[in-house]
């Protein structure tokens, strides 16, 4: 089993910054998984905001290309998520999700969620 716990949310105003972090722990350190950031607002489905892999590819959603950054740590089994520049519309719950190859395919597992709001 995996363990995802996300931390870093809060209430920023439009222009600001936050870091999002998410550790993970369990039967992980091993294996080739990948580590990535979805999100959720009011009303909408939950969609991908930033994905990396264990060799350090990238994939960002158009939305917010050039104003956030996600990284990892994989001595920490922890990725980042730096968000800059951020907008009224980056209001949502940041999840984290590890997706993790395993014999049957891949796995997921996800954290509970970290509230980002951005307001003046």
């Amino acid at each position: 089993q995996v363990q995802v716990v996300e931390s870093g949310g809060g209430l920023v105003q439009p222009g600001g910054s936050l870091r999002l972090s998410c550790a993970a722990s369990g039967n992980i350190s091993s294996s080739n998984n990948i580590m990535g950031w979805y999100r959720q607002a009011p009303g909408k489905q939950r969609e991908l905001v930033a994905v990396i892999t264990r060799g350090g590819s990238t994939n960002y959603a158009d939305s917010v290309k050039g104003r956030f950054t996600i990284s990892r740590d994989n001595a920490k089994n922890t990725v980042y998520l730096q968000m800059n520049s951020l907008k009224p519309e980056d209001t949502a719950v940041y999840y984290c999700r590890v997706d993790r190859p395993e014999p049957a395919g891949w796995t997921d597992y996800w954290g509970q969620g970290t509230q980002v709001t951005v307001s003046s």
